[in-house]
C-alpha cells in the first residue's frame, strides 16, 4: 500500500512578479484549500532590463534555473502524491525545462509563457499543462505561442486587451478576469 499522501505546489515567479502579486498569490491560496504544501522558489540579482533583450533574457532564464535546481535540491519528490508546477514568465521555462530534466511528474500552470516555455513541454503536454495569455502582452510573441500551444497540444487560454500581468487597465475588469484565471485554474487542478 501506497503511503503517499502529500501533495506540492512549487512556484516559479517571473522578474519582479513574486508570490505576493496577484496570479502567485491567489493560485497559492486556491492550492492550499485542495492540500498542498506550497514551496516558492525565489531568484536573486536577476538581470532586470531584459524586456526586448534575447541575450539578456537567455541569462536570466539560466541563472534563475540554477538558483531553482540550487533550491529544491533537497526535496523528496518521491514522498508526495501530487505534484504542480506554478510558473510566471520566466518561471514558465524555468519549471517547464525542471520538469523535463528531473522528470519529475508534475501537473504545470503557465501563467504569461514566453515562447522558450513550449520547448520544454515534453512529450505528452496536453493533460498536464494549462497556460493563460493576454493577447497584449509585450514580452510574448502572442501568435507564436498560440501556434506552439495548439501544435502541442496545450490548453491555452487567451485573454483579449490583457497585459503580461493579464490586466486590461480597468481595475474592476481586471478582477473579473482574475477570478476567471483562478476559475479556470480550479478546474485545472481539480
Amino acid at each position: 500500500m501506497d503511503k503517499k499522501k502529500d501533495k506540492l505546489a512549487i512556484y516559479f515567479p517571473g522578474i519582479g512578479y513574486h508570490k505576493d502579486k496577484p496570479l502567485l498569490y491567489y493560485s497559492s491560496r486556491l492550492l492550499q484549500t485542495y492540500g498542498y504544501q506550497n514551496l516558492f522558489v525565489e531568484y536573486h540579482d536577476l538581470p532586470s532590463k531584459v524586456k526586448g533583450d534575447k541575450e539578456m533574457m537567455k541569462k536570466a532564464f539560466e541563472m534563475a534555473y540554477v538558483q531553482a535546481v540550487e533550491q529544491l535540491a533537497d526535496v523528496d519528490f518521491e514522498a508526495f502524491t501530487e505534484i504542480i508546477f506554478v510558473g510566471k514568465s520566466i518561471g514558465t521555462v524555468v519549471a517547464a525545462k525542471y520538469a523535463m530534466e528531473s522528470m519529475v511528474d508534475a501537473k504545470q500552470v503557465w501563467y504569461t509563457p514566453v515562447e522558450a516555455t513550449f520547448s520544454f513541454a515534453g512529450n505528452e503536454p496536453d493533460k498536464r499543462i494549462i497556460s493563460f495569455l493576454g493577447d497584449a502582452d509585450p514580452w510574448s510573441d502572442v501568435d507564436e505561442d498560440k501556434r506552439l500551444a495548439e501544435e502541442l497540444g496545450i490548453k491555452l487560454l487567451s485573454y483579449p486587451d490583457c497585459n503580461h500581468s493579464l490586466e486590461a487597465g480597468d481595475v474592476l475588469k481586471n478582477i473579473k478576469i482574475l477570478q476567471d484565471v483562478m476559475n479556470k485554474t480550479d478546474e485545472f487542478i481539480g
